[in-house]
């Protein structure tokens, strides 16, 4: 996914919000792992590769359902993009 870390005002500052965003996601969406992928050099764009697995595909959608609410939820982020990959 990729998020615009508009709470981020140079370079430095977001760093913090990058984190806060990953942090977010990775606390309150268990069992997720959260990495930051892309657009590192970028001060207010985040791209975040977010795993999770599950015996069920209702529960994956459960889970990829809250992340989505979590970024939303999340001070200063707005998704920009979202694409699923399943296997």
């Amino acid at each position: 996914m990729s998020a615009d870390v508009n709470a981020a005002r140079d370079r430095e500052a977001s760093v913090p919000a990058r984190r806060l965003l990953r942090d977010a996601v990775a606390a309150r969406v268990f069992p997720a792992a959260v990495a930051e992928v892309d657009h590192q050099d970028l001060w207010q764009r985040c791209a975040l590769g977010v795993a999770v697995v599950s015996g069920t595909s209702h529960h994956v959608d459960e889970l990829l359902q809250s992340v989505r609410q979590q970024v939303d939820a999340t001070h200063g982020a707005e998704l920009l993009d979202w694409q699923e990959q399943r296997a």
